[in-house]
């Protein structure tokens, strides 16, 4: 199988943007926090061997255990409910072996994996009722599993990389404007309460998250806190930024102004220190990501690689959206970390094991063509 594949055939462009992505991350979190930054590169190290031994091996031979990937899925998030580690009043992290990491993070490829077989088996049939029950019954106990922890950033992802998945396995139209006339109504009514302060379906903090964002001014000194003098710090930056690792008093990143600048704000270190040329650099690359993912979709050998390039291009560039959207205020604070960029192991593991089924796909591609 390994012999077949060349060399000139693997996507090194798509390699080389992934990597220049993470490079700009680990200078951005070596600034934020110097102790993670050697944490960052050593997940790097590990992240590209996983991202080329999942590269070289046929995803069709993968995902046909896909009923297996849900099951380890499930009782990963499980044990997480179970015997998960609390951080920050969230109990998210697991611990395996001596090894600490984030369930709801790898949770994500591993239902790529399994939808993009599922629906590929379904054929013609999908858009069968009992199909797209089955589809969506299947999602729910992960997402519920997600958003006890509790994680309704990662649940409301994984709900949006689903409603992708499907949409490119084929989903009929009438279904989706059966969902969408069901759909805006009940998300207009579901705002409409959760901004209720007596409602009680969200975390206080996640309402007041919501309230913030509809009321800037008068929760600035609040919950809009961080959101905006990570607007500041971005703005403070100009064009060229301020420089890595600057002692300027000015700096909002210095007085500690923002929380959280190794995660969810490190598009705010880098706006404030590379300026609008580093924020650039960071939004052509998750874009120049993204779109790559999609042509290596559409050269895909069959529906399954289609699905599994396309939900993980989908991933990159909504999760990329969402969290830089977090940084400008343009979006209310969700905690989603910047793909590539942000701190986190778990999150960069999963994601270049991500890319590294991306590019099986393409390399799929090549071999049947010259078979």
């Amino acid at each position: 199988m390994l012999s077949k594949l060349r060399v000139r055939d693997y996507n090194f462009k798509l390699v080389l943007y992934v990597t220049a992505l993470t490079l700009i991350g680990i200078f951005a979190i070596g600034s934020a926090d110097e102790y993670l930054q050697n944490r960052q590169i050593y997940g790097l190290m590990f992240a590209i061997i996983m991202m080329v031994l999942v590269s070289l091996f046929d995803y069709s031979l993968i995902i046909h255990f896909h009923w297996i990937i849900y099951a380890v899925n499930i009782i990963l998030l499980l044990m997480v409910l179970l015997f998960g580690e609390t951080v920050n009043n969230a109990q998210r992290w697991l611990i395996l072996f001596g090894i600490q990491f984030q369930p709801s993070e790898l949770a994500k490829i591993l239902l790529i994996l399994f939808y993009a077989q599922f629906i590929m088996k379904c054929g013609e049939k999908f858009n069968s009722i009992k199909n797209l029950v089955l589809a969506v019954a299947l999602l729910v106990l992960p997402v519920f599993l997600i958003y006890r922890q509790p994680d309704l950033s990662t649940s409301l992802i994984v709900i949006l990389m689903f409603t992708l998945i499907i949409y490119i396995g084929g989903l009929s139209w009438k279904v989706i404007a059966g969902v969408f006339a069901i759909v805006i109504p009940v998300a207009i009514i579901f705002l409409a309460i959760v901004t209720n302060p007596d409602s009680e379906l969200l975390a206080t903090y996640q309402q007041n998250r919501i309230i913030a964002f509809l009321d800037k001014e008068s929760y600035s000194l609040a919950e809009g806190y961080q959101q905006e003098n990570s607007v500041m710090a971005i703005g403070s930056g100009q064009l060229y930024g301020k420089g890595y690792r600057n002692n300027l008093l000015s700096s909002v990143k210095n007085a500690n102004f923002i929380a959280e600048q190794e995660t969810d704000f490190i598009f705010a270190v880098i706006g404030e220190e590379f300026g609008f040329i580093g924020t650039a650099i960071v939004i052509v690359l998750i874009m120049l990501i993204t779109v790559e993912c999609l042509i290596m979709a559409r050269r895909a050998k069959d529906l399954a690689g289609t699905i599994i390039a396309t939900a993980v291009g989908g991933l990159i560039g909504i999760q990329g959206f969402i969290n830089i959207g977090v940084a400008t205020y343009v979006l209310p604070n969700t905690g989603l970390p910047l793909p590539f960029v942000s701190y986190g192991l778990t999150s960069l593991v999963s994601l270049y094991i991500g890319i590294g089924f991306v590019l099986n796909v393409g390399l799929q591609r090549q071999q049947k063509m010259m078979e």
